[in-house]
C-alpha cells in the first residue's frame, strides 16, 4: 500500500510494549500496530523519502486503521492547550491554559473580566459537568465543561498575577479515568457578567 500523506511511527525503546512494532496511520484517529522485524525497522528508519513509505509488507487492512488506539500507548500522555474565556465568539484571549492527563485536569485561569479583583475574594464552584467562579460570593464567570468531573475533588488556589489579573489554578478528577477531552471549556455559560 503506497500513500502520499502516510505516516509510520517506530517505536525502540526496550521497556515499551510497542517494541519491534510499527504503526501507521492517517490522523490522529487512524492507526495500525503490526510486529515487524528488526531489519525491516531499520529500513523504514534509514527511508530516505520523508513523504512516502511502501509499507504493504505490513500487512494493514483500512479496517485496522479505523480501530482506535490502545489505552496502553496513550497511558501517561499528558496534552496541553488553550481555550479562551470570552462569550465574544471572535475573541481568543487564551485565559483558560489546560493540561489533560488520563485521570485528571489541571487548569490556570487568568480571565481578562477579573482585572483587578482581588485574588482572596474568589472562589470555585464546581459541578459535574460545571465551573463558576465568584466573586465576594456573586458568579461572576461560568463555564460548562467538555467531560464529566468528580466535583468532590476539586482543589483551587487564586492568586495575584500579572497586569492585576487574579490567576486561579485549579485541578479535579475526571469521572472516566482514560476518557479524553481535548481541551477544556465546551462552553461559556450564560450568567457570566464579564
Amino acid at each position: 500500500m503506497r500513500h502520499s500523506s502516510s505516516f509510520v511511527v517506530l517505536f525502540f525503546t526496550s521497556s515499551s510494549a510497542f517494541t519491534n512494532h510499527a504503526s501507521l496511520g492517517y490522523s490522529s484517529r487512524c492507526w495500525g500496530c503490526r510486529k515487524i522485524g528488526p531489519s525491516r525497522l531499520e529500513e523504514l528508519a534509514s527511508s530516505n523519502s520523508p513523504n512516502e513509505i511502501d509499507v504493504s509488507d505490513l500487512g494493514l487492512t483500512m479496517e485496522d486503521l479505523n480501530q482506535p488506539l490502545p489505552s496502553e500507548l496513550l497511558q501517561g500522555i499528558e496534552t496541553t492547550g488553550y481555550d479562551s474565556t470570552s462569550r465574544i465568539p471572535d475573541v481568543r484571549d487564551n485565559g483558560c491554559m489546560w493540561k489533560e492527563q488520563p485521570e485528571k485536569m489541571e487548569v490556570t485561569l487568568a480571565i481578562p473580566g477579573l482585572r483587578g479583583q482581588p485574588s482572596l475574594c474568589l472562589s470555585v464552584l464546581t459541578a459535574t459537568n460545571t465551573l463558576s467562579i465568584t466573586a465576594f460570593g456573586q458568579i461572576v464567570w461560568s463555564c460548562i465543561l467538555r467531560g464529566q468531573v468528580k466535583p468532590e475533588t476539586a482543589v483551587f488556589e487564586a492568586k495575584d498575577g500579572t497586569d492585576m489579573v487574579p490567576t486561579i489554578v485549579f485541578e479535579v478528577q475526571k469521572a472516566k479515568a482514560d476518557e479524553r477531552w481535548g481541551g477544556f471549556i465546551l462552553q461559556i455559560g450564560e450568567d457570566s457578567i464579564l
